[in-house]
């Protein structure tokens, strides 16, 4: 990069620890503070009654205090980064982004500590008088070999998990590429040799690790800025060095790398050379890990041995071993079973997990958030991505049944799978909510059409609905765009093997397809050869024809086009008089809950009657999510006081809906801020039929609807699960282009329940 590049990364970076203000952290409070009555409970006298408690049983504390999720990041800034001895404060803003990361990634609450104390010893008893505050510490950035002290001092001393990241973090990812560069290479870990570049506490704890891994402790040969580390050298030694000195009269790098199988480099740019590269074993592993250059570049190893596998800790090149990756997800295990430490089977656990899902296919998230990058396990993809949602769920559950497995737990858990289940909630905002629903889907084996079946979100949902579901894709597109995708991306499903396809271009169902399509439309104005075309160039059509003559149970389509482009072929195939497009209802997940909006996009004046039929068709489908409905009929008018249009049409149809004796609560016409607000609307309207906050919205006007849809998406973080379109026997559904493979996933599992199961 040229110097006016990197001026303006830096500046960027600069910006974004100022703006819009400093520093990377803010607390907030978790319990309401709005009145006398919560100041009692929250302070004095309340708060009393929790000291007693934990007084009683300290292990309380993590029943009534933030401690149970509580982390310590410590240092006193004397290796930061590739920075350097600059010291506590200057280490401030890397310790503040270790603790975005612990928010981010496993919903861990972190306090950055920065200590001037240069002392091993005297750090260490400064740490160790922390307890009592933190569920764990995380120990970060001090220099070797005072972090080797600090750590055993901490772990004797404290009955809290203590965890040196730059330690054993890294050995634990290294772990995780090792094992699968072994996979990928063929080899096995008590045949291999190592060599190793640098003799820091990242580089012993990764022999470690190999180590308990199955490397043999006589293969391993270290060597640091003076050389090969040999039995009887006094130079800049250290009783961790000292644990692997070989019995050898060879002195060099260059005098050991013959015949090694793994390169471990946590040392400096340019150590390994083009030439040793050459001279090591067959499909040599490089693990280059020097920041920010590597021992070698991976276009000069790959020069020397173009059968190399290769790992950096740069993000710009595959298989960037990269911490984050492991320390969110191995205190998030411990500290859910109260563990006492983190032991060498948690770290084992740890190791396995991460390998193992970078053996399993890609996520969809993953592969969004990486998008134009090859995620197919391989040389290439020895470990998975930090955004690969997964990991919360599969590593600290590991994690946590290592604890409990090796006698650290205190608060051991009772089912873990349910664990996993909570763990894959916290990250796929819609997983508990949905589970009601997959569960329904699970009594039976729907046959769901997709209308665009060579999507990549399409292909991604399809090969999770036939991991977790009963439920049978069919896709239309064309076959070999299909499989050409499918391997492209790393996934296990093939055409005709694991799903069916109608393939518009060339299928033998074609003919009865547009004699089906034609003998609907024939007196709408659609002549043979229109339907022709249509059954050859729109899959919309041909997937509704397909429901039509019962090949398909639901028909889901939308991820790219119009809303009401595709409603106009259903309406067509589908709409008769028992099914007709009643109304589009969206789910947005938010941070205090759920809320439904209709109508977000079937009809933009709705009548009175249209809207009745709305509520009555919400209430039915929001108790598929376990939830019982209130309803709120919203309009700028607000309980008769005025005569406009929307007001009119809502009173009209809170009489309708009278009139049928409907066993949901409903109340109406009324502002928003009225339905959310209890309070509000009883000093309003005393006495109102409705209690509580509504968690349904339904609007006069679909540009309300809509405008409040995308504003609860785009600007509160809300998470949309469809829209559904209700009143079509669940025989169709139209998404957004903006929906997600995770988003298709959620809508065939709605569509996958029989429309018994909901009336």
């Amino acid at each position: 990069m040229n110097d006016t590049t990197n001026e303006s990364l830096r500046q960027a970076a600069l910006f974004y620890h100022e703006n819009p203000r400093p520093g990377k952290l803010e607390i907030r409070a978790t319990k309401p503070l709005a009145n006398g009555r919560d100041l009692s409970r929250a302070y004095s006298p309340g708060v009393a009654e929790a000291c007693l408690e934990i007084k009683a049983d300290p292990a309380n504390a993590a029943r009534y205090t933030t401690k149970g999720n509580l982390v310590a990041v410590v240092t006193n800034g004397t290796a930061v980064l590739g920075l350097g001895n600059i010291g506590a404060l200057a280490s401030k803003p890397v310790m503040e982004g270790k603790a975005v990361l612990f928010k981010k990634f496993a919903n861990i609450d972190c306090f950055d500590i920065e200590v001037n104390e240069p002392d091993p010893e005297k750090l260490a008893e400064i740490v160790c008088a922390l307890e009592p505050t933190f569920g764990a510490i995380n120990l970060e950035d001090i220099k070797a070999p005072d972090c080797f002290i600090v750590e055993k001092i901490c772990r004797e001393r404290m009955n809290i998990p203590v965890f040196h990241d730059d330690q054993h973090g890294t050995a634990i990812v290294v772990g995780a590429a090792a094992t699968n560069a072994l996979h990928v290479a063929e080899k096995a870990w008590g045949d291999i040799k190592v060599v190793s570049t640098g003799g820091g506490a990242a580089g012993i704890a990764c022999l470690n690790m190999l180590l308990k891994l199955g490397v043999k402790r006589e293969n391993i040969w270290l060597c640091d800025i003076h050389g090969l580390v040999y039995e009887g050298r006094a130079e800049d030694m250290n009783p961790q060095k000292a644990a692997f000195a070989q019995t050898s009269d060879l002195r060099t790098l260059d005098d050991v790398i013959d015949g090694a199988d793994l390169f471990l480099g946590l040392s400096g740019p340019g150590v390994l050379k083009p030439e040793h590269v050459s001279r090591m074993a067959a499909r040599p592993i490089i693990f280059a890990l020097a920041n920010p250059t590597p021992e070698i570049m991976p276009d000069l190893a790959r020069e020397a041995a173009p059968d190399a596998i290769i790992a950096t800790g740069r993000s710009d090149f595959p298989n960037q071993v990269n911490n984050v990756l492991c320390f969110p997800f191995i205190f998030r295990g411990a500290l859910d079973v109260g563990a006492t430490e983190i032991n060498d089977a948690m770290q084992v656990a740890c190791v396995e997990g991460i390998a193992a899902l970078a053996r399993a296919t890609t996520s969809a998230e993953a592969a969004a958030a990486y998008r134009g990058e090859h995620l197919t396990f391989g040389a290439d993809y020895l470990i998975p991505k930090p955004f690969d949602p997964r990991l919360s769920g599969i590593v600290s559950s590991a994690v946590a049944r290592a604890a409990m497995d090796s006698g650290v737990a205190l608060r051991p858990l009772d089912d873990l799978n349910a664990y996993k289940q909570k763990l894959d909630a916290s990250v796929y905002k819609s997983a508990l909510l949905m589970r009601p629903v997959f569960q329904a889907a699970a009594t039976a084996s729907r046959r769901i059409v997709f209308a665009e079946g060579e999507d990549e979100r399409v292909l991604r949902a399809a090969q999770a609905i036939l991991e977790e579901t009963t439920e049978t894709p069919i896709l239309i597109g064309r076959p070999e765009v299909i499989a050409t995708r499918c391997e492209r991306m790393g996934l296990e499903i093939r055409p005709d093997r694991d799903f069916n396809i109608v393939n518009p271009e060339n299928d033998p169902r074609y003919r009865d397809y547009w004699n089906s399509y034609h003998e609907i439309m024939a007196r709408r104005g659609v002549t043979p050869d229109l339907a022709r075309a249509i059954m050859r160039t729109n899959t919309t059509a041909i997937g509704a024809i397909m429901v039509h003559r019962d090949e398909a149970d639901s028909l889901i389509c939308g991820t790219f086009g119009e809303y009401l482009w595709h409603l106009n072929y259903i309406r067509q195939v589908l709409g008769d008089a028992k099914h007709h497009p009643q109304a589009a209802l969206s789910l947005m997940i938010l941070e205090d809950g759920p809320l439904f909006i209709a109508d977000t996009h079937v009809h933009q004046l709705p009548t009175a009657e249209q809207l009745a039929e709305t509520a009555i068709g919400a209430a039915r489908h929001v108790r598929r999510f376990g939830i019982e409905p209130k309803i709120a009929l919203c309009s700028q008018s607000q309980f008769g006081n005025q005569q406009s249009d929307s007001g009119v049409r809502l009173r009209d149809a809170m009489q309708i809906l009278d009139s049928r004796d409907c066993d949901f609560s409903y109340e109406g016409e009324m502002n928003v801020d009225s339905a959310l607000d209890a309070e509000l609307r009883e000093r309003q309207f005393p006495g109102n039929r409705m209690e509580g906050a509504a968690n349904v919205l339904i609007f006069g006007h679909a540009d309300a609807a809509s405008a409040t849809r995308n504003i609860l998406k785009m600007k509160s973080g809300g998470l949309e699960v469809g829209p559904v379109l209700m009143g079509m026997g669940n025989r169709a559904h139209i998404v957004t282009p903006s929906i997600t493979a995770r988003g298709l996933l959620n809508m065939a599992a709605i569509a996958g329940t029989p429309v018994a199961h909901y009336g």
